[in-house]
């Protein structure tokens, strides 16, 4: 080093080091090309961690969901996802500033206002019945916009399946997030908030666990279905007709479940 250099902060040569192997893994994608096979190196230790996930998921984290759906009324658990998704859009509206998409950054900017104020900070959804569409982006989706392929698939503890970019993607999505740092009256709320999320987010699963069950090999299923849908959502939707792999019936998105009436 350098004298009177200073050192690296360790998030920032994370970061780099992850750039520099999606660099090397020699999947570069954008808009209209996507990797049509899953890259799966360590795949011993991806179905190790899947089977630890899945004793949580079985244990804690499925009950936990269970028991949410059958205790709050849909109207109640549409208000906690509307408020959710209110506090993670300007992860959106960011990403779509970061993609060109300076018009939708506009419409997705006008909607979180919307919904924060006459809203009631998120509960209800006037935007969307005044024609403001929720939209879905990330710094994942802005990587692959960029040219910057999927990298490696990963089986993250807690967290379940990711590729290597998009784990770069939530890294720096996460300062954006509500999670990263809600305090009230010197209470760290981040942790409790996130665990919400997460039973939120499992409850609308419930409907698809018996595909999984049923699988010959759940834990392909699993890391297809989530690569699938990353690519989807990478591509905005627009499927290449020629490539057989993308279906658009066959995507699972991870927010999807039953249809529930939420507040609006």
């Amino acid at each position: 080093m350098m004298p009177g250099a200073r050192a690296m902060p360790l998030p920032a040569r994370l970061l780099l080091a992850a750039s520099l192997a999606l660099g090397a893994a020699g999947c570069a994608s954008n808009r209209g090309t996507v990797p049509t096979e899953a890259f799966d190196p360590i795949e011993p230790v991806n179905r190790a961690v899947f089977r630890f996930n899945d004793v949580g998921d079985r244990y804690l984290l499925r009950p936990a969901a269970s028991g949410y759906e059958k205790g709050l009324p849909p109207e109640m658990r549409g208000g906690v996802r509307n408020v959710f998704s209110n506090l993670l859009y300007p992860v959106t509206i960011a990403n779509a500033f970061l993609q060109g998409k300076f018009r939708q950054c506009a419409r997705d900017g006008a909607r979180f206002l919307l919904n924060s104020t006459v809203g009631l900070a998120g509960i209800f959804d006037p935007a969307t019945r005044v024609g403001l569409e929720e939209n879905d982006e990330d710094f994942d989706q802005t990587l692959a916009v960029w040219g910057v392929g999927e990298g490696p698939f990963l089986m993250v503890p807690i967290f379940g399946p990711r590729t290597l970019r998009h784990g770069v993607g939530d890294i720096v999505d996460a300062p954006l997030t509500p999670f990263a740092n809600i305090t009230s009256n010197g209470v760290d709320w981040a942790l409790g908030a996130w665990v919400i999320y997460q039973i939120d987010n499992r409850s609308r699963l419930l409907s698809t666990d018996h595909l999984v069950f049923e699988a010959y090999d759940p834990y392909i299923f699993v890391r297809d279905a989530y690569l699938q849908n990353r690519r989807y959502l990478a591509l905005d939707g627009n499927l290449p007709e020629d490539d057989a792999y993308l279906d658009e019936e066959d995507y699972l998105d991870d927010e999807a479940g039953p249809d529930e009436p939420v507040p609006e």
